[in-house]
């Protein structure tokens, strides 16, 4: 049985539309500020629009985005080995805990940084995770901890303003 491709040039923006926000927060989540996630956002989508990608299902095309944005990320951090910028103030949250949690986020290593996103945010399982990022499940799962154990460490004391 032949594979129906779920790719047809109107649903472009329907597809955008749908992904957008998910791409952006893991972009912003990986490189920490506005406009690296920006430039990654617009690579994405521009590589999503060039190539004649054919999709299993929606679920392969969302693992496909997150693939994309998470290789982007490690390609532009690998190439610039440079010095973060510090948390970018145009970035909202609806409560003064979310700031607060995303700072200790940005405190972790990228590889923690991605595995914690996915998991929590985009609700991946440690089996597409793991997928996705090309690492064994086993892997994905130590990541998790480590990041959980790192992170309960630092909220230990209370958050900063506190």
């Amino acid at each position: 049985m032949a594979v129906q491709s779920l790719r047809t040039d109107d649903c472009i923006e329907e597809v955008i539309a749908e992904y957008s926000n998910m791409i952006y927060r893991l972009a912003f989540a990986q490189m920490k500020n506005k406009h690296d996630a920006e430039d990654v956002f617009q690579d994405v989508f521009l590589r999503y629009i060039s190539k004649s990608r054919v999709f299993e299902s929606e679920e392969h095309r969302k693992a496909w985005l997150i693939r994309v944005t998470v290789n982007r990320c490690r390609s532009l951090l690998s190439a610039w080995f440079r010095k973060a910028e510090p948390l970018d103030e145009t970035m909202v949250f609806e409560i003064k805990e979310d700031n607060d949690l995303f700072e200790y986020l940005t405190l972790l290593p990228q590889k923690y940084r991605s595995v914690i996103h996915l998991f929590y945010c985009e609700d991946l399982s440690v089996r597409q995770i793991s997928e996705i990022l090309n690492a064994k499940e086993s892997t994905v799962r130590t990541w998790l901890t480590r990041a959980r154990s790192i992170l309960g460490k630092k909220l230990k004391g209370g958050f900063p303003d506190e």
